[in-house]
């Protein structure tokens, strides 16, 4: 099965046609720790004759020096390509391998099996059609083996090969085989494969992995690679609607506008009607542009440049579509969401959405459940920790386009990424848009916000009051209020402790519910703004995600932070309550600074040094900024 020997240039012609004809199968294998995933690579790489003499060379080496295997060859070493795998021997990140045979062009993904890394399993299986799922034969269905199964299920692959490996270990036994399969067969029935095809193996020996082993003479199906050269696979993304997410204007010169970006699914010709879904703009392509010029029809994976007879305003995040076959565009959706940062999910925070080409601002508005991976039981929660998935419901703040995940990957996948660390914190597949955001619409006023601001001589905007507890932001912005009053200017005050007597007394202090605290308020001082009022929010407001949320709802200069900056030793110096003291002997949990996080402001619009200036003179200082900014 190794390459033909290539002894001229039109041999070589001739074997890369061959290539570019053959069908791609991207595949996964995935399991429990140690049930030999990466050996089984090892051994069907080596067994198809598809190394080089250089990768020979290298394995028989590095098999004497840090192999398993007594010095005997460690096929596993082929994928562990990581130091602290081979020291470890485990696989602790994903490893592919491109390979070919004389029927099928392969990449596999090796992943890992320890739970903690059960968002690398889920990256290597996001592109895959097929899951090789080892079981070893003396372990049986392992928590692990479920967990990867029901992964594989929810990332869309259909066909799956349960390969029981080991089976040299329990003496080639065909009832401990049919018994694992049986098993395996009652926990999948509900996660809805197309075909489970079940292999009895020794990776380490070589059974039934590219010939039929003569030590299971009771096993009449495929071997694997067999299996993997023919199994049938949806490869037809050209067969899909027409997407293209528009990468990049292409505009070199006042004669030429075109939108730049690779196909994701379907195809296009010179004369076809697209459209953009969002805007509902249409027109009809023009011209088909690549390096290598221009063609008549384009293909899923292609990378081009189409032009249009009208010109339509088209930017990069949109998407071109076939007018015939439109996707969804919706501004909330119900998603599955895997969570992969130790930092966990807290509902209401903004995070940046990216899904293709688009990129939004996005938040959790409820998280239905999360799911138990090992028992698929649905679990009641407000949060979701690392590796943990859940099903919910995402809000937008722009409508984008996209199609379940179920009908295309390419557009009804994305990842949520933290806005000030710019990591990806999680991966989410899209369920279907929430319909009933269609029924809700902006109503139009007469009144607006700057006539109401103009009738009371004034700049609608919020003093937003942030310090740790017992700084004086509450005496500050209660002395300011009274200022103002005096001026004749119209306010109004949400204290943080008033609030939570009624807007806010269904919720707690953890991190989840301090979010929506401040999500909240941030949407009620909205409100204030737009009636044309002075608003001052005095709030711990500790994380500076929900106060730059807050900032985001209002326009650009409506937004005044103001930060008492109080050193914490003073503050429980003016602890009457005592709530320090009682936060340092455990008594009150989650308490800011004690035991959860302050984020201090870093480009605050007024900052008051709490310790050091009297709160008349602070209001003081507040007042005469507004009048020198002309917000009175």
């Amino acid at each position: 099965m190794g390459n033909p020997a290539i002894t001229s240039s039109s041999d070589l012609d001739q074997y890369l046609k061959s290539q570019e004809d053959k069908g791609m199968l991207r595949f996964i294998t995935c399991g429990s720790v140690d049930d030999g995933k990466s050996t089984l690579i090892g051994r069907l790489l080596w067994d198809s004759k598809l190394l080089f003499e250089d990768q020979l060379a290298t394995l028989t080496a590095e098999s004497k020096r840090v192999g398993t295997q007594g010095g005997d060859i460690d096929y596993a070493l082929l994928l562990d390509g990581l130091q602290a795998e081979r020291e470890q021997g485990i696989t602790i990140d994903v490893a592919y391998r491109f390979f070919a045979t004389d029927k099928r062009k392969f990449i596999v993904a090796d992943t890992p099996g320890h739970e903690q890394y059960t968002r690398n399993m889920v990256t290597g299986a996001s592109t895959a059609d097929l899951a090789v799922i080892l079981v070893d034969a003396r372990k049986g269905i392992l928590t692990q083996t479920m967990r990867h199964s029901f992964l594989v299920s929810l990332l869309g692959i259909k066909q799956v090969v349960l390969a029981v490996n080991k089976m040299d270990l329990v003496e080639y036994d065909q009832e401990i085989f049919e018994t694992l399969l049986g098993d395996y067969e009652a926990f999948a029935a509900q996660l809805g494969f197309d075909a489970i095809q079940a292999i009895p193996l020794s990776a380490l020996e070589g059974d039934n992995i590219t010939s039929v082993s003569d030590k299971t003479p009771w096993y009449r199906g495929p071997t694997l690679l067999d299996h993997l050269e023919t199994v049938g696979i949806d490869e037809d993304r050209e067969g899909k609607p027409f997407r293209l997410p528009v990468q990049w204007v292409n505009r070199p010169n006042l004669d030429f506008r075109g939108f730049s970006g690779t196909i994701a699914s379907g195809s296009i010709k010179v004369g076809d009607g697209i459209v953009e879904p969002a805007s509902g703009r249409t027109s009809t392509v023009k011209e088909i542009v690549t390096l290598d010029g221009n063609l008549d029809e384009a293909f899923a994976g292609q990378a081009v440049t189409i032009t249009l007879t009208d010109e339509i305003d088209i930017s990069r995040g949109d998407m071109l579509c076939s007018l015939q076959h439109r996707p969804a565009t919706a501004d909330q959706f119900e998603a599955k969401l895997v969570w992969m940062t130790e930092e966990e999910l807290l509902p209401s925070r903004n995070y940046i959405l990216k899904l293709g080409t688009s990129t939004t601002t996005a938040r959790v508005s409820a998280l239905k459940y999360k799911v138990n991976v090992n028992t698929l039981e649905r679990m009641a929660a407000k949060t979701l920790s690392l590796n943990e998935i859940g099903i919910c419901n995402l809000a937008l703040d722009k409508a984008i386009s996209f199609d379940p995940y179920a009908d295309n990957r390419e557009t009804g996948s994305f990842i949520l990424i933290d806005r000030f660390t710019n990591a990806t914190v999680g991966a989410g597949v899209i369920d279907f848009a929430l319909r009933r955001a269609d029924n809700i619409h902006w109503q139009s006023v007469d009144i607006h916000k700057e006539a109401r601001s103009s009738q009371k001589g004034q700049k609608a905007s919020v003093l937003w009051f942030t310090g740790l507890s017992g700084s004086g932001k509450s005496t500050i912005a209660n002395l300011v209020e009274k200022k103002l009053h005096s001026l004749g200017k119209h306010t109004y005050l949400l204290d943080g402790d008033n609030v939570r007597h009624g807007l806010n007394k269904d919720l707690g202090f953890t991190d989840a519910d301090r979010v929506e605290n401040i999500r909240r308020v941030g949407e009620t001082a909205k409100l204030f703004v737009d009636a044309g009022l002075i608003t001052l929010v005095s709030f711990i407001s500790p994380f500076r995600s929900e106060r730059q949320m807050a900032r985001g709802l209002l326009e650009d200069g409506e937004f005044l932070e103001v930060f008492v900056d109080t050193p914490l030793e003073v503050c429980e110096e003016r602890d009457i309550k005592g709530l320090y003291a009682k936060a340092r002997a455990g008594e009150i949990k989650n308490f800011t600074v004690i035991d959860s996080a302050y984020e201090r402001p870093e480009n605050a619009e007024i900052t008051i040094e709490g310790a050091s200036q009297p709160p008349e003179e602070s209001a003081d200082a507040i007042i005469q900024y507004l009048k020198s900014e002309g917000f009175i």
